[in-house]
């Protein structure tokens, strides 16, 4: 294991063992011995989120606002306990055993990090998903705030099967999040409630200082109905579009990180030969 795998792992065992929250993977126990290292946690057989939302072959509003109530609730406790995720997305919510869609796990803290003062912009690592990445993080001034633009992201893909900010590539994407201009032409859009789309808008800001915290984003209105709305199904086609979308948007994204690993591991190669020469 490389060093930076090492202290990528030690890092997610310190935060885990922290960590104490219903929507939160739970931590057990670490081993290691000459070879590997073990860390035994909950187990959750739920599936990945999107993957689980596809194969139910149906999809309500109410449903993303659980979901999305359920993210919010705990990050707004890590903040409190001055961790942020920096790595929200779809592939790391996971469902628990009954796959209700609200109760689900965050989990993958590896890139998680601890903060001092919440205001404070101070980290200028780049990490994350294109799709999911605030603004500030390309810019490399921000602070915890960047998981709530990630919330936000996915908030938009539940309930549209498509990301706010696509592009042909991470440069173009990141462009277009950098302009923070989030629309709602697709037709999909026809059967959500304004307060859904207000959310999404509200917590979408480019500008971090005026971004909301997830505790302020947990009383939105949206999220307050989340339990009443998730009675009421989405018209029929839009769901089906909806789904199709999320189809074929989970297919293209794991395409992408297929492809990027293929394209590191011939790097490695490279790398390796050269240094053997």
């Amino acid at each position: 294991m490389k060093e930076e795998e090492k202290d990528e792992m030690y890092n997610e065992i310190e935060i885990l063992s922290l960590l104490d929250h219903p929507n939160i993977i739970k931590f057990f126990e670490f081993f290691e011995d000459e070879r590997k290292y073990y860390i035994v946690t909950e187990v959750c057989n739920g599936g990945e989120l999107f993957e689980q939302m596809v194969n139910k072959g149906k999809i309500t509003e109410g449903d993303a606002a659980m979901v999305i109530k359920g993210i919010l609730s705990s990050v707004n406790y890590l903040h409190k306990n001055d961790i942020m995720h920096r790595d929200l997305k779809p592939e790391n919510i996971l469902l628990e055993n009954n796959m209700e869609f609200d109760q689900i796990k965050i989990i993958d803290f590896g890139s998680a990090a601890k903060f001092e003062d919440y205001e404070y912009s101070r980290f200028d690592e780049d990490i994350g998903q294109a799709y999911y990445k605030a603004p500030e993080v390309v810019a490399g001034k921000y602070g915890p705030k960047c998981d709530l633009w990630s919330i936000g992201v996915i908030a938009y893909i539940l309930l549209s099967g498509i990301p706010p900010f696509n592009g042909a590539n991470d440069s173009e994407i990141q462009k277009r999040a950098k302009s923070g201009k989030v629309t709602f032409t697709n037709t999909v859009w026809k059967s959500i409630s304004d307060e859904a789309k207000d959310f999404i808008t509200t917590i979408l800001n480019k500008d971090q200082n005026r971004r909301p915290n997830a505790q302020k984003a947990l009383s939105h209105p949206w999220i307050k109905k989340a339990e009443m709305i998730q009675r009421n199904n989405l018209d029929d086609n839009c769901a089906q579009d909806t789904l199709l979308n999320l189809e074929k948007f989970g297919a293209s994204s794991k395409l992408k990180q297929a492809t990027y690993a293929f394209i590191a591991s011939q790097l490695l190669s490279k790398n390796e030969r050269e240094h053997i020469d």
